[in-house]
């Protein structure tokens, strides 16, 4: 960010390979002794002992603490974090990056919230209008056919299906990396513990709307090409490839999310281009991709159970405005839904996509200042940027 430069890439972190000096004992003040060694004159080994009383019997007893005087506490844990914002200053667990993500989305709720509605409401409007007007209409399988035919028409309907889901897939990535644009910054905010407005957010996140395109458009080819070959092919070898394709494209795809998860933070916060956010993404995930992989997999989890628990509802309401029968929806013919059906399943989509796109930047976001906290020590200057100067580096990191 444009006021807070702890967030640019830095030239000499630790995770660039060059690692802190370390503190060596000083010389002795007279010269005497070998540099940079220890006294030779030290006491046999096992036989310390506390201070004696200087002043006899009647003198003041030593302080507590030393042997002697009464013990009140043992020695005390490092200090609590700094937490000028959402999340404290020190590496983060997986309950403080979901609670992180909930709070900054709860204290800016007006600009985070609206605009991810406004986002959600144009991209279910194009997503309706294509399925009603521009999508094919979804291939029929015959319950009784056998051997080639079988497999022929399943080869059909898995190609329909995944050429229907492939426009809607766009711009859903679209209408998620617009947001958390937006998002990227009201975290970046809410971290150093201050607040933002829409107008701000979006003229810091402006100039970076087209390299986060870019992002989606490379991730996109990506996946074209593991399962674009067997779809282009309507034999039995063509659903092989298909399937082949979709398979080694879903492992490599895998990897690759994970790997790349923080490329849009970066992006955003330290101005980078597109290639140098994935480089910067992979760098920052390495090392960490098994515990990066079980945040993303809890996350995605959460906003599955929520789908679903909202698609239930608004889908009965759904098939009873639109009076289809719920037979229909699960027979081998494709069911022919009207207006209703989809303006009652566009609604529910509209509430989970306004609460999902915003959660899940912020899980991306807070990710990533997560893993620059304990690799390069960002929270060292975030608290200077938050106005923290006397925030030290005595923090645990692991």
């Amino acid at each position: 960010m444009n006021d807070s430069p702890g967030w640019a890439s830095p030239g000499s972190a630790p995770s660039d390979g060059k690692e802190k000096a370390i503190p060596r004992p000083s010389d002795p003040q007279d010269g005497s002794g070998p540099a940079g060694q220890w006294s030779p004159e030290q006491p046999p080994p096992g036989q310390w002992s506390p201070p004696s009383n200087p002043g006899g019997p009647g003198a003041r007893p030593p302080a507590p603490g030393w042997g002697g005087g009464p013990q009140r506490q043992g020695w005390a844990g490092p200090p609590p974090a700094a937490k000028p914002g959402v999340i404290p200053l020190r590496p983060l667990s997986l309950g403080e990056i979901l609670d992180g993500s909930v709070s900054a989305l709860r204290a800016h709720w007006r600009t985070a919230l609206g605009f991810s509605l406004t986002v959600s409401v144009v991209t279910q409007i194009a997503v309706i209008l294509m399925q009603r007007y521009l999508l094919p209409e979804p291939t029929s399988i015959d319950p009784n056919a056998t051997g080639t035919e079988a497999l022929r028409q399943t080869a059909d309907s898995a190609r329909s299906t995944l050429l229907s889901l492939a426009p809607v897939s766009l711009l859903s990535m679209i209408a998620t990396l617009f947001t958390a644009s937006v998002v990227t910054v009201i975290i970046s905010r809410s971290v150093l513990g201050r607040s933002t407005t829409l107008a701000d957010s979006w003229a810091e996140a402006r100039p970076r709307v087209l390299p986060l395109l870019g992002l989606t458009v490379l991730v996109a080819v990506i996946m074209a090409v593991g399962i674009g070959p067997g779809l282009l092919l309507g034999s039995e070898a063509g659903a092989a490839l298909a399937f082949l394709g979709f398979a080694a494209a879903c492992v490599v795809m895998l990897w690759l999310n994970v790997s790349f998860a923080l490329a849009a933070p970066a992006l955003m916060l330290e101005r980078q281009s597109i290639v140098a956010a994935l480089r910067r993404s992979a760098k920052l995930v390495r090392g960490a991709w098994w515990r990066t992989f079980g945040i993303l997999a809890l996350t995605y989890l959460l906003t599955f159970l929520l789908t679903f628990l909202v698609s239930i509802p608004f889908g009965i309401i759904a098939v009873i405005a639109d009076g289809t029968e719920v037979s229909d929806l699960f027979g081998g013919t494709a069911p022919s839904v009207g207006w209703p059906f989809l303006i009652v399943t566009g609604i529910g989509e509209v509430i989970v996509s306004t609460l999902i796109y915003p959660f899940v930047a912020g899980v991306m976001a807070l990710l990533y200042v997560d893993q620059r906290i304990r690799r390069e020590a960002l929270d060292l200057d975030l608290a200077r940027a938050a106005g923290l100067p006397s925030y030290g580096d005595n923090t645990p990191r692991s």
